[in-house]
């Protein structure tokens, strides 16, 4: 059913949103004059599943692969890619729906058509596109094929390797760390549900949750989470305990130290969200989407300056 290739030329993408109809059509044109190229940083390896894959095999593959996402194919000779399914997809449609992820098919749950991206634009212009869509991955094409794939972990990478990058305006300007992160904690209680976390998750646009334990926090439970442990095992969500799938002890990093090392850690430690500690206590959670959004609205002057010199 699933396949780990290398995105093969001559495949036909019929059906793709190309970046430049999507900025036409909010009106933004894209600047590709600053950052890391994307086909420097894609991945160039794909994980293709058939459209009758039953939701849980699709999460399986994401577990067993580390991945945040699979693409679905029609079956269709000569046809490539017409979705694509994320694990936000997964914990918000299925799991907080109480859906059986064995019977679902991941074309009822998949996010179509698929967003694309040229391998010859920056990184700063991906994280622009990520943002105006919502979304953390973007489908690369070279030739009109899809090449490859980048996400949120991806640019944070690329920003991190960048010398004298975003993240380093980020790092002169968002000091200490207090400045950027999330300090209003979403918790949930470590012998709450599976199915009580996915729909947190989901009614607050979350991707992870503190978890508490006799009033303290103790770790973290995240979409990835859900996925691996939750969806791909079969299991019904409402009898899985989230101390049984998080994260503990809890990954943390001092108030005082920079974007730089925050984004750092994420990256060695293949991670999207962090804990901010001052004085010994949690007072935040800094994510990878928070430093993507506050790139792209550092960027932003640059980025409108483009779209008005070719409008």
């Amino acid at each position: 059913m699933g396949k780990w290739a290398e995105a093969q030329e001559g495949r036909g993408v019929p059906g793709l949103r190309r970046e430049e109809a999507i900025q036409r059509e909010r009106g933004v044109e894209m600047s590709g004059q600053e950052g890391g190229l994307i086909k420097d940083f894609m991945r160039r390896y794909l994980e293709v599943v058939p459209r009758d894959t039953t939701v849980s095999f699709a999460a399986e593959r994401m577990g067993v692969r580390r991945v945040g996402c699979v693409l679905v194919e029609s079956g269709e000779p000569g046809r490539g890619p017409i979705g694509i399914v994320t694990e936000t997809d997964v914990v918000r449609k299925v799991i907080a729906a109480g859906t059986d992820p064995t019977v679902t098919m991941v074309d009822q749950v998949m996010n179509s058509p698929i967003i694309t991206i040229a391998s010859d634009r920056t990184m700063l212009d991906a994280s622009h596109m990520m943002e105006t869509n919502h979304i953390r991955h973007l489908c690369v094409v070279e030739g009109g094929e899809v090449a490859g794939l980048i996400s949120v972990r991806d640019l944070v990478r690329s920003f991190v390797d960048t010398e004298g990058g975003p993240v380093s305006e980020l790092d002169r300007v968002y000091r200490p760390l207090s400045v950027l992160m999330a300090t209003d904690l979403a918790t949930i209680g470590s012998e709450a549900s599976v199915l009580e976390a996915a729909r947190q998750m989901r009614d607050k646009r979350i991707g992870s949750l503190l978890t508490v334990e006799a009033g303290e926090l103790v770790g973290i439970v995240t979409e990835s989470d859900l996925i691996r442990k939750g969806a791909a095992s079969n299991r019904d969500g409402g009898t899985i305990r989230v101390s049984s799938m998080m994260s503990s002890p809890l990954l943390s990093i001092d108030v005082n130290r920079t974007i730089r090392d925050a984004s750092r850690v994420m990256a060695e430690r293949g991670v999207r969200h962090l804990a901010v500690r001052e004085n010994g206590k949690i007072v935040g959670v800094l994510s990878v989407r928070d430093l993507v959004k506050m790139v792209s609205v550092r960027d932003r002057p640059r980025f409108l300056g483009a779209k008005s010199r070719h409008s």
